[in-house]
Formats: structure tokens, sequence, C-alpha cells
């Protein structure tokens, strides 16, 4: 029998406003958590939320890193000391202590279509 592949929707809420758009990276590995995205979506703003939905996604364990790109530059702008100046957030609220959140923290399994909700 072949693994059914599921839909996962990820509904981000408390951005500060709507300038800009929501990037929302998908990772499906420890060593590519926050380097590179298995799949990448960005979703335009409204009321401060924005949806995306991630489509025909392989049954598994994955995590997702998304941001508020305010100035539309398609990267997470970082200030002189290296930390982000835009908000961003991950799965499981993982929050990093002294650098970025751990896959470990963030990651969460996907066996049917689901609906993960992140809250900046």
């Amino acid at each position: 029998m072949s693994a059914q592949n599921v839909k996962l929707t990820v509904a981000v809420s408390g951005l500060k406003n709507d300038i800009g758009i929501v990037k929302v990276g998908l990772y499906n590995s420890d060593g590519t958590f926050l380097k590179t995205t298995y799949k990448s979506l960005a979703s335009e703003i409204k009321d401060n939320k924005a949806v995306v939905t991630f489509d025909d996604l392989p049954a598994g364990e994955y995590a997702i890193s998304t941001y508020h790109d305010e100035n539309s530059n398609g990267k997470l702008d970082r200030n002189a000391m290296g930390a982000p100046s835009e908000e961003y957030a991950t799965s499981n609220n993982a929050k990093g202590f002294m650098g970025s959140p751990s896959y470990q923290d963030a990651k969460f399994n996907v066996s049917k279509d689901s609906k993960i909700e992140i809250v900046f």
C-alpha cells in the first residue's frame, strides 16, 4: 500500500500589521531546519492574519518556520548583532535560547489533512 499524501494548512495570526507578506517554510529534517526549506509558500496579510496550504505532502514529520517579511525583500532581515529584526515564529511556538529554535522542539507529525496554528 502506498503512503497517502496529505494537505497541511498553516494559519498565522498575531501579526502587528498588514504590511508586506508572510513567508512560511516547511522543513522535513533536523539537518535542513532553518537552512534549506523542503517547501516554501508566501501569503499576503489580511487583518493581521495569513493562511497557506501545502498540498500533496507525504505523511511524516515536519517543522515550520515563518516570518513577517515587512519590506517584501524575500529574506528575514537581521540587525547588526545578527538577530532577526523582522518578526518570526516556529511550529509548537518553539523558542531558541541564545539562538535559533531547534527542530526537536518545533517538529510535529502529519498523518492526515491537518491545520497548524502559529501565533506571533
